[in-house]
């Protein structure tokens, strides 16, 4: 109450109050952790000094025990911000982490094809909203010219699927799913008689299936497509230690033209599954 805190507000235009309110009195306070941005500080122009008039009539002032903050205060300790100023780095690696977005694809084998001595592996990426893409490729190459045993087949399958239901709404890549395929691929099988032989066959048509998780990372996929299948193959038979040919064919078939049970590995950021059976 003796006017000496609103003398030293006053003193050199409040100057001095300034930057002992920059500098001391926040060490003589309780403080609270706050992140923030820190920024160059552009000064501001001085205030003009007081003349001594002007001092005593504030000492006049304090002395009637006067300890309002005077209304011009806020406008002498004003600072003003240069946004175009460089600023510190922040380390925004957990706020990348965690707008970080999760990828879906998986890779897979047919196990059918596999019994069948025809390995073959495919890739499927999702592409959003339910749909993806992905394709496969087989190849075997059997032989044993002793016993006149051919089993030779390779060629690929590409095709495009969309997913849907109650699994698929909770997780790509599970779930229903409807699509249309093509494949093109070359063969040649005998088992000891009459052999098959193509250069080049074709098929195409729509798929159903459904893809089941069983696993962290993995999925099993029951499917079965019907469409059309076509290409021109021969037809030879061994006689004398020689293959001879007997007819060239045009094959034309509607119908059921493939099935699967896939081994589907989950890959990617986010692409796992909560527990056996159920989805993350």
């Amino acid at each position: 109450m003796d006017g000496r805190k609103r003398q030293l507000m006053n003193l050199a235009g409040g100057r001095a109050w300034q930057y002992m309110k920059e500098n001391l009195f926040d060490s003589l306070r309780s403080g609270a952790l706050v992140v923030c941005e820190v920024e160059r500080i552009e000064r501001v122009k001085p205030e003009p000094e007081y003349t001594p008039a002007e001092v005593r009539q504030a000492t006049d002032m304090t002395a009637e025990g006067t300890e309002e903050t005077p209304a011009t205060e806020t406008e002498s300790t004003a600072t003003l911000y240069n946004k175009e100023d460089e600023t510190m780095p922040q380390d925004n690696t957990d706020k990348d982490a965690a707008e970080k977005k999760p990828f879906y694809m998986a890779a897979k084998t047919n196990l059918l094809y596999d019994a069948a001595l025809v390995p073959n592996v495919g890739l499927e990426f999702y592409l959003g909203k339910g749909w993806s893409i992905g394709g496969n490729w087989m190849y075997a190459w059997l032989m044993s010219d002793t016993r006149h045993r051919y089993w030779r087949i390779y060629g690929g399958e590409f095709d495009i699927r969309k997913y849907f239901g109650r699994k698929a709404a909770e997780k790509p890549l599970q779930g229903h799913h409807l699509g249309v395929y093509a494949q093109g691929l070359t063969f040649d099988f005998e088992t000891g008689g009459k052999g098959y032989l193509s250069d080049f066959s074709y098929g195409f048509g729509l798929e159903y299936g459904y893809s089941l998780p069983v696993a962290k990372r993995l999925n099993i996929d029951f499917g079965i497509s019907v469409g059309y299948d076509g290409g021109k193959y021969k037809v030879y038979e061994p006689e004398d230690g020689c293959y001879v040919y007997k007819e060239t064919k045009q094959r034309h078939w509607f119908g059921p033209t493939r099935a699967e049970i896939s081994f589907v590995w989950l890959l990617g950021h986010g692409n796992e599954n909560s527990k056996k059976g159920g989805t993350k």
